[in-house]
């Protein structure tokens, strides 16, 4: 089941890859490669707090 937060940690990746792409096909490709980097952050980030979320319930 999708939470508040996960769909929220969605919306920034989706948001961060359209700006990167929009950034890279307008040929500002310094920009756009430095937004894209910010997806699997972004992406690493979410994982970290849901793990965190799933080790203090079973604790």
């Amino acid at each position: 089941m999708i939470k508040k937060s996960d769909f929220f940690i969605l919306l920034a990746v989706t948001i961060s890859f359209a700006v990167s792409a929009f950034l890279w096909f307008s040929g500002q490709r310094e920009e756009g490669l430095f937004t894209a980097v910010w997806v699997p952050s972004i992406l690493s980030f979410g994982i970290y707090f849901k793990l965190m979320v799933l080790g203090a319930k079973t604790s």
